[in-house]
């Protein structure tokens, strides 16, 4: 078969029906373009709360659970006439204190990998909003390792990060619990803690890390600050933050971890495993609709091809009966196909990543909250390549099955009519 009589020949049937190849480059275009916004936003939106969740959490994450190892209530019988019940034990009064913990910071500080390790005392504490106490998580640490892990500095809405280690009194307080407790920077409020002491502390600023459950619970001080407020020692610790080069190595390095320390050790994943699941979910959704755009597409334009051949029949049946065998009429409608999901895929490409633009742009209606101005959109060459895979292999399988049937046909009969 000659590849390029064969392109002569459906550039020539092409052409001679120039709206029908048209609207099936649209059916190509429309499906190419609704699949790379559809699949930009979706995975841009999905990414980007990924990034909010994962960006306030460690990778590795060790600390002392505090559980109960006592039995529950039971009953021993020691004769027949003698029962012993034993109800309503209570847990030894345990602290969640990682012993040696500054020193077990400084030990993993020095593993490979390792890019940032952050001791934190952290403490449930209640503020106190006159009658109404309002629980808080209240955590210890230093302030230019915040920064350094988790860019807290960006996050701030008044004040300054730096702020807290002034006193031992001054702390950052959530932009959602400020507003319930109806303070800002500067003003005092007294704190009661766990053991019952009550405490005056100073609002250095507020931050906004744009989830709700943190905003409205948490407040960070200087880490000698929480120790003083929970009158332990300079060496209380409870938490150990770790960040990695790879967080992808941060399964191996929580097992590692709780072999050495005997601690609890938690990585990312086990921490956002909700997060993780709605994610996959997400993705396969959005994987899902693209694919069903396509494969409309796809139907669209196997009605024109299957209407094409049967216009084309006498053309055909001429080709037969000049000497082209089937397998060259199957190539002539199949490059006929291409050709159509070629270009009708680059003209999808180019209109899909003009209203992707278009969307980049848009104001984010929460931008204030989540510190961004517009919608976040994925521009993945990748996202284009597949596109324009997709369309061709679509068009490829549409073209393909009319194509057979017009390689069955008999000239003797077409031409006695």
């Amino acid at each position: 078969m000659n590849l390029r009589l064969a392109f002569q020949i459906a550039r020539t049937h092409l052409l001679a029906k120039k709206k029908q190849t048209l609207v099936a480059m649209l059916g190509v275009t429309f499906g190419i373009s609704m699949f790379i916004v559809m699949i930009s936003f979706m995975t841009g939106v999905n990414d980007f709360l990924f990034d909010i969740a994962i960006d306030g959490s460690p990778h590795v994450r060790l600390y002392n659970p505090v559980e109960s190892s006592q039995p529950s209530p039971a009953r021993k019988l020691y004769d027949s006439s003698h029962t012993v019940m034993v109800s309503g034990k209570r847990p030894k009064n345990e602290l969640p204190r990682i012993k040696n913990g500054l020193k077990i910071a400084a030990e993993i500080a020095k593993m490979p990998g390792v890019t940032g390790v952050l001791p934190q005392a952290v403490s449930q504490v209640f503020f106190n909003n006159g009658p109404v106490q309002l629980p808080v998580t209240i955590v210890g640490t230093d302030a230019d390792k915040e920064i350094q892990m988790y860019g807290l500095d960006k996050k701030m809405e008044s004040g300054n990060i730096q702020d807290m280690k002034t006193g031992d009194d001054a702390l950052l307080v959530g932009s959602g619990l400020a507003e319930k407790m109806n303070i800002r920077g500067g003003d005092r409020f007294s704190v009661t803690t766990p053991e019952g002491g009550i405490f005056m502390l100073k609002v250095a600023g507020t931050f906004s890390t744009g989830v709700g459950a943190i905003d409205d619970t948490r407040a960070y001080a200087d880490l000698k600050t929480v120790q003083k407020l929970l009158n332990k020692n300079p060496d209380y610790i409870t938490d150990i933050h770790i960040r990695l080069n790879d967080k992808e190595a941060a399964t191996a390095l929580r097992d590692q971890l709780t072999e050495t320390y005997g601690y609890k050790a938690e990585d990312w994943k086990e921490a956002n495993a909700a997060l993780l699941a709605g994610e996959s979910i997400r993705y396969f959704m959005t994987a899902v609709i693209s694919l069903t755009l396509l494969i409309v597409a796809g139907f669209g334009i196997y009605n024109i091809m299957n209407m094409n051949i049967i216009n084309k029949m006498r053309d055909i049946a001429i080709l037969k009966a000049t000497g082209f065998e089937g397998r060259d009429v199957v190539a002539i409608f199949l490059l006929q196909a291409l050709l159509i999901g070629f270009f009708g895929g680059l003209l999808g490409l180019f209109i899909g990543f003009f209203f992707s633009y278009l969307i980049s742009l848009a104001p984010f209606p929460a931008g204030g909250i989540f510190k961004v101005d517009t919608f976040p959109v994925n521009f993945k060459t990748l996202f284009y390549l597949a596109g324009l895979w997709f369309g061709m292999v679509t068009t490829l399988f549409a073209g393909y099955f009319p194509s057979r049937k017009a390689a069955r046909i008999d000239p003797v009969e077409i031409i006695r009519g």
